[in-house]
């Protein structure tokens, strides 16, 4: 296996501008590039403060002093480091494609076993780049694969191999099972010390109130989470007009139906399913980002980073 065959250049171009900010100032003492809530142990300059009698006078400012005979202390912004978890839906929806599979393109499980680009391949590209640029600014990465449960992970790391474990876990793991958010996430917190910005790749085909609870104990211990939604064009428009097999990925039984008659009436629960989707997101205050699995990973996550960094800026965070 060839890791890099897993990052199209295209993609590492369109993100190289922009850097991954958290919307929490995130807590540590590892040299990073995210601002930390704590003084002291700093590498970034932030203000000056009179000086007070009787502290150190390690931080005084001297060309201060020259210039003006009075005392003033330098004050800092410590910088360290984001934690960052991929959490991957690897249930059998996201072997879902009906796109063939892509040139020059490494494979994963799921789309190797039937020759197509899945949404899992899609969320592996979108996971892969992710965790190159996040990397690449020496924050910590781990990674989660989740169906029914955990079922795969890699403890959070920023060391140079980090990277190529997590390509080998993404396309050599097994794409199947049902989805339970709720006691996946529950596995997940029960080993999470800290802070995090999870990013949840997944195309999010349960009831939203699964995800609402999964959200909800993601707030209260504090994380930052970003939902990317990933689903098919054939999912996404029903393009289909001759009666056709349906076949459920998660122990749902064939129905055969006349699919002209079923479009509007999937297309309007799909609208309605996905803006419930976006109305809990912005309730936690959450980001969210929607994928078609045809297109191009880089301008949606472009988009993205560049959202939050222009949040960052007007906060002060980040």
């Amino acid at each position: 296996m060839r890791a890099e065959q897993y990052l199209a250049p295209e993609t590492l171009s369109q993100l190289a501008p922009f850097s991954l900010r958290a919307r929490m100032i995130v807590e540590g003492v590892m040299s990073g590039m995210h601002r930390s809530p704590y003084q002291g142990l700093a590498v970034e300059f932030a203000e000056h403060r009179p000086y007070t009698p009787g502290e150190s006078l390690r931080h005084l400012d001297w060309k201060v002093y020259g210039r003006s005979d009075k005392l003033y202390v330098k004050r800092y912004l410590q910088e360290t480091n984001l934690d960052v978890v991929l959490l991957i839906d690897a249930s059998a929806s996201m072997r879902f494609g009906t796109l063939g599979q892509k040139s020059g393109w490494g494979g994963t499980e799921a789309g190797r076993s039937r020759s197509l680009w899945t949404k899992f391949d899609c969320a592996t590209a979108t996971a892969v780049a992710l965790a190159y640029l996040c990397l690449a600014q020496r924050d910590r990465v781990g990674l989660v694969l989740f169906a029914d449960g955990v079922q795969a992970s890699l403890r959070r790391s920023g060391v140079r191999d980090q990277w190529r474990k997590i390509v080998q876990a993404l396309t050599t793991e097994p794409v199947e099972r049902a989805t339970m958010i709720g006691r996946s996430c529950d596995e997940v917190l029960a080993t999470t010390r800290g802070r995090c910005l999870f990013f949840i790749l997944s195309d999010f085909l349960f009831p939203p109130e699964e995800l609402r609870l999964a959200l909800a104990r993601l707030r209260h211990r504090g994380h930052d989470v970003v939902l990317v939604e990933i689903l098919d064009r054939q999912e996404i428009r029903f393009e289909l007009d001759d009666p056709t097999i349906f076949e459920g990925l998660e122990g749902e039984p064939r129905v055969m139906a006349d699919a002209r008659l079923l479009r509007r009436a999937y297309l309007d629960e799909l609208a309605r399913h996905r803006a419930e989707i976006e109305r809990l997101v912005r309730g936690f205050g959450y980001d969210r980002v929607s994928l078609d699995s045809h297109d191009s990973v880089g301008p949606a996550l472009a988009s993205l980073l560049a959202r939050r960094e222009a949040l960052a800026r007007r906060s002060g965070a980040g």
